[in-house]
């Protein structure tokens, strides 16, 4: 199959590099040249616009920072949309809110070719395997037709409802994950005093009701960064976060729905950004937080 992928951050990234594994013709494009470097050494195509990615390829993915960004990338001059893409099939895995995924849609329809929404949920090493879950939103016909790559992708796609509830869903699945790290980090400050060695204390999380699926893989991770050891590779990053809690903030206003833990969350997240640890992995916020003094 030939896919072209736009977007190369770092699930874009590990997504081009999964799919070029299993054996599909892969090209690429990325508004940052320098990140397509490594793939091309994997054996992607670079294309120098998006509209020549749409022209070489049956499916493309697009993995973008949001509703601005996927935009320009497809409507823009050069975008994906500017030629004739139509009976390609376009698969969106930005996390955004459902109105961008439902005027996107009514777009690509518009050119004769189809959409499905499918964000994921999971990180890179999880991309790289092929374990993501997937919240697919679209036409039955559609998600039909994008079922086979993404369950090269996905250890289980989900079909949730039309275009938009991919979406919807993806913030409902993560919202928790943000309050979880803030709460982790209050509940980590209230053990401090028992000088318990983190390693030990993130096991005894993890084997208690106060451990989440994510602290049971990220727990040695967050055990090193109380000890001041290096943490490794960053999966999702805490301005990320805020991001994604600004927008469903935006999305329960307009649905009537007050989210005010999420308003809370989306503070603590701005604090430590404005501390200067935006850029680390989102589970560092439970560490900002157990460190943290008061004024």
């Amino acid at each position: 199959m030939k896919i072209g992928i736009a977007g190369l951050g770092r699930m874009g990234a590990a997504i081009a590099a999964r799919l070029i594994e299993v054996g599909h013709t892969v090209s690429v494009w990325n508004r940052s040249a320098e990140k397509t470097k490594a793939l091309a050494q994997a054996g992607a195509r670079v294309t120098a616009t998006p509209a020549e990615l749409a022209a070489g390829a049956d499916i493309i993915i697009t993995i973008l920072t949001d509703a601005a960004a996927i935009d320009a990338v497809y409507n823009g001059a050069g975008g994906l949309l500017a030629g004739n893409v139509k009976d390609k099939l376009f698969i969106e895995m930005s996390t955004v809110r459902p109105e961008t995924e439902i005027t996107l849609a009514k777009a690509v329809q518009s050119k004769g070719a189809a959409l499905v929404e499918c964000p994921v949920g999971g990180t890179v090493g999880p991309a790289r395997q092929g374990k993501l879950l997937g919240l697919m939103g679209g036409e039955p016909t559609d998600t039909a037709r994008a079922k086979p790559v993404l369950d090269q992708l996905c250890r289980r796609v989900e079909p949730v409802g039309p275009i938009g509830s991919g979406a919807a869903m993806k913030f409902a699945i993560n919202l928790p994950l943000m309050v979880y790290w803030q709460s982790l980090g209050e509940a980590i400050s209230l053990c401090r005093p028992l000088g318990i060695e983190p390693a030990r204390l993130m096991d005894i999380f993890a084997d208690s009701s106060g451990g989440t699926n994510a602290v049971k893989g990220r727990g040695p991770v967050i055990a090193a960064m109380l000890e001041g050891r290096d943490a490794g590779p960053v999966g999702f990053d805490i301005d990320s976060g805020r991001k994604d809690l600004r927008a469903m903030l935006a999305e329960g206003q307009s649905r009537g729905i007050d989210l005010p833990v999420t308003k809370a969350a989306l503070a603590c997240f701005d604090e430590a950004s404005a501390r200067g640890i935006g850029p680390k992995d989102g589970s560092s916020l439970a560490v900002y937080w157990s460190e943290r003094k008061k004024g």
